[in-house]
């Protein structure tokens, strides 16, 4: 679903879980956005996430995201999973 050019900052895009059935410190799981700008993850809930917009958009500059949510557990060796997220952001102020 696009999110609008004019959407708030603090406007949340995503909803993100996140476990690992291990326990201790093999199960906690630790994610990271990369590129970050304008998006952000807030931790809500154990394993749970919400990608949320922490900068203004602008379509005519950038009309689409593609960000990486990293996630990685804390055992040794850590395992890693990558996940692609795809914002597009649509225009409001078009004739």
């Amino acid at each position: 679903v696009p999110v609008a050019e004019d959407a708030s900052v603090g406007t949340v895009v995503a909803l993100l879980s996140v476990r690992d059935r291990d326990s201790g410190a093999n199960g906690r799981v630790r994610c990271a956005l990369w590129p970050a700008a304008p998006f952000g993850l807030v931790a809500t809930l154990s394993g749970s996430y919400s990608l949320v917009l922490r900068e203004a958009l602008d379509r005519e500059r950038v009309s689409e995201y593609e960000v990486e949510v990293r996630a990685e557990d804390g055992g040794a060796p850590a395992l890693r999973g990558r996940l692609a997220v795809r914002v597009p952001v649509s225009d409001v102020n078009d004739n």
